[in-house]
């Protein structure tokens, strides 16, 4: 099949070439004439373990191409995807949805013959509704479909996700357009993976719900790793407990810093916008996001009482800046609030991530390393920010002796407390007595 994936960020790129993986044809389009130029080149606009070499084989093979003018591709199209960014706006915590809504009208405009139109974008419900409306108002006689398929990748691990899903979710009332998503997703193994056809709205609020839920998890299990820390509990041992039941389950129960990312954040912002609309407000994730924010500002506090109280005049060192391994994603990270609320206390900070380049961008009077022992060298304290698999094996020796004070404050739990204190660190820990 033909397929058009409009934008070419993290969720139109990824799924753009998984498309191609499958055997389609497909073309990513995006008005940024330079990205679509290094991407021809062979050049990542983003960090993802195997794009890279998905995209040389699938271009190789002629069915992955990237073009900044849409108009020849979209009138071939089987589907056109739309996978714009929705940011949250600043002035409401709403999301913004001016993209989506300009790449629908654009699209609409080229189409030719019965064609599916796919938000891929992550939209309140009702998106689908009024971008049906819009796209008739463009071209009243226009044949099109419009369709919801939210995506649910994970950065890092967003290929496995796309190839081997726990479910495809489609919003379709159309029996023709049904047939196309059946067809577009038919090469995955069908026993396995669950596609799920409903209606428009659900499949757009499935989205919003699943990203919701998950960051209430994360701030339950955070929560209890404060308790945990005053009654004496090791937090990692409750989480196993609980996960343990098949009707908790164990994922996303890893007590650290707060959330952040590209979804969950903005996420959970836009979904309680449209439940106080709609008259039905989510206290529960309201609450989530209060108590997330206030832990990602409280954690350089905790980092300066593991210090002794005082961190004016130190020098501080940090391994990881990213919100998560494997990616280069620093949009909400906990580093964007930690840092500057170190220096604003007077610490210097010195600080490496593999793959977090834009951190400096976005982080002013910190020192960028370029590996973690240089990090190390000097400081007064070594903070593990982020949970990179190049951290969990740092030569502990090596550590102590590049250290000014042996101190390590470990957001992330990559440690073992009693191996910590072992080699005589001042170790702490989050959720761990």
């Amino acid at each position: 099949m033909r397929v058009v994936m409009i934008g070419t960020g993290y969720v139109g790129l990824v799924s753009g070439v998984c498309f191609a993986e499958f055997g389609h044809t497909v073309t990513c389009v995006d008005k940024d004439e330079t990205k679509i130029g290094r991407l021809k080149s062979g050049v990542m606009p983003i960090y993802e373990p195997g794009l890279e070499t998905m995209v040389e084989r699938n271009v190789a093979e002629g069915r992955l191409f990237f073009e900044s003018d849409p108009s020849a591709s979209v009138a071939e199209a089987d589907a056109v995807f739309i996978a714009v960014g929705t940011p949250t706006r600043q002035s409401d915590g709403y999301a913004d949805l001016s993209y989506v809504h300009a790449a629908a009208e654009e699209v609409a405009a080229l189409m030719t013959g019965f064609t599916v139109l796919v938000t891929k974008s992550t939209v309140p419900v009702g998106t689908g509704d009024d971008i049906e409306a819009l796209v008739r108002r463009v071209c009243p006689n226009l044949d099109v479909s419009v369709v919801s398929n939210p995506e649910f990748l994970r950065e890092g691990s967003a290929i496995e996700d796309f190839m081997r899903p726990d479910r495809v979710v489609v919003g379709v009332s159309d029996d023709r357009a049904r047939d196309v998503m059946a067809e577009l997703y038919r090469p995955l193994d069908l026993g396995d993976v669950a596609l799920m056809f409903t209606d428009r709205r659900s499949s757009e609020l499935i989205k919003y719900a699943a990203n919701a839920f998950l960051a209430l998890k994360i701030t339950y299990i955070n929560e209890m790793a404060d308790l945990c820390e005053k009654v004496g509990a090791n937090v990692q041992q409750v989480a196993r407990g609980i996960g343990l039941d098949h009707r908790i389950g164990g994922k996303f129960l890893h007590a650290g810093p707060g959330y952040g990312g590209s979804c969950f954040p903005k996420d959970t912002l836009a979904l309680t916008r449209t439940a106080t609309d709609a008259g039905a407000p989510l206290r529960l994730v309201e609450t989530t996001i209060d108590i997330n924010d206030a832990r990602k500002k409280a954690m350089a506090g905790r980092i300066a009482e593991a210090m002794g109280g005082d961190v004016a005049g130190k020098t501080i060192g940090i391994l990881g800046l990213t919100f998560k391994p494997n990616t280069d994603d620093m949009r909400d990270s906990p580093s964007l609030d930690i840092v500057p609320a170190l220096i604003a206390l007077g610490a210097r900070v010195q600080a490496y991530d593999p793959e977090g380049h834009e951190a400096r961008l976005l982080l002013k009077d910190v020192d960028f390393k370029v590996g973690p022992y240089e990090v190390i060298d000097g400081a007064d304290a070594l903070v593990l920010l982020t949970e990179w698999d190049q951290f969990r094996s740092l030569d502990l020796d090596r550590v102590k002796s590049l250290l000014r004070s042996p101190v390590v404050v470990d957001l992330r739990n990559i440690y073992r407390p009693s191996d910590m204190r072992q080699k005589g660190f001042t170790y702490a820990s989050l959720g761990r007595a």
